[in-house]
């Protein structure tokens, strides 16, 4: 059986979100920011964990649904992040994998529903 490499590339992101978030300063505006971003990129994984075990077609599309959802929002506080001021190599790296990510899910969806 062929391994399915998202299963590990959205792990992987959840992972390298949080190890990311520990190296911005504490304040409340990052506070909330960072809860949200964990919240949202952490869900990204779970459920596309969970599509793969889905009972119908319909319940895959479900889930994918979710799973975009909530890549568009991780992209969103990583957007929000980098416009405030903190920028580095990391959250550019973090930026892209979200996009990419946000168009894997896009095109899972939309192929779907053909």
């Amino acid at each position: 059986m062929k391994e399915n490499s998202l299963l590990g590339r959205t792990f992987d992101f959840s992972v390298n979100i949080v190890l990311f978030l520990r190296t911005l300063p504490y304040n409340d505006e990052l506070k909330i920011i960072k809860y949200q971003l964990i919240k949202s990129v952490t869900s990204v994984g779970a459920n596309y964990e969970e599509s793969q075990g889905a009972s119908s077609k319909a319940d895959f599309n479900n889930k994918i649904r979710i799973v975009l959802r909530e890549a568009r929002e991780s992209n969103y506080w990583l957007r929000l992040i980098a416009a405030i001021g903190y920028n580095s190599a990391e959250l550019n790296k973090l930026l892209q994998e979200s996009k990419e990510l946000k168009n894997i899910f896009g095109a899972i969806l939309l192929k779907g529903k053909q």
